[in-house]
């Protein structure tokens, strides 16, 4: 059932789904669905769950090879979400009809916590200085608005934005570098690592080809 209902949810707005829509789809009964939901909102909650428990796994990736293709892997899985489930990633991160609800938050935050927490696994780094967190933590919340914002008409080719989006890590991470040691070593660890064809020598290579001769 909440499967049929995340189904549903991810291609229509909430607001446009019936819970005998949902229970006719689901080969069931409206009042069996009312035996386990007491109404669409809680329904909803569940779906909006397992969606969270999907999304957040798509940060999940082995750590070995340089840090710029495991996170090009890893927007690669997050807009494979994104695109499959659109409305219900809007939903999910927006709040929908749930807007307020400490459920739905918390939901959200499970999502932002798993992948920070993915992130800092894929840096090897167990105690974040306040600016490695402030670095990670800008960097999901930017992926997030990213999504949003392609949604709208997917305007920009998805694959640039994913690759945009590796490069607006290493950005991030290299302009808190120039304002403290501790980023700036990790910084140089990371590109010591990075392939000549990776995508994060691929952003330097760009980089320089704006600077002025």
């Amino acid at each position: 059932m909440i499967g049929v209902a995340l189904e549903l949810f991810s291609h229509r707005s909430p607001d446009e789904v019936s819970i005998d829509e949902i229970a006719a789809a689901a080969g069931i009964s409206r009042p069996l669905v009312y035996h386990y939901f007491p109404g669409k909102l809680s329904l909803y909650e569940a779906a909006l769950k397992r969606a969270a428990e999907d999304l957040a796994e798509r940060f999940q990736e082995p750590q070995d090879g340089p840090l710029g293709a495991r996170l090009l892997r890893v927007m690669g899985r997050f807009f494979d979400f994104v695109d499959e489930h659109g409305p219900g990633f809007s939903a999910l991160m927006r709040g929908g009809p749930a807007v307020g609800s400490s459920a739905t938050n918390a939901l959200i935050d499970s999502v932002r916590q798993a992948a920070y927490v993915q992130i800092l696994a894929h840096l090897g780094i167990v105690a974040p200085s306040p600016r490695l967190e402030l670095v990670v933590r800008s960097w999901i919340s930017l992926a997030e608005s990213t999504a949003l914002i392609w949604l709208d008409g997917r305007r920009i080719p998805r694959a640039e934005l994913e690759l945009q989006l590796v490069h607006d890590f290493a950005a991030l991470a290299a302009v808190s570098a120039a304002y403290d040691e501790e980023m700036a070593r990790l910084l140089r660890h990371l590109l010591a690592d990075e392939p000549a064809d990776g995508p994060f020598a691929d952003l330097i290579t760009r980089l320089s080809a704006l600077a002025p001769v």
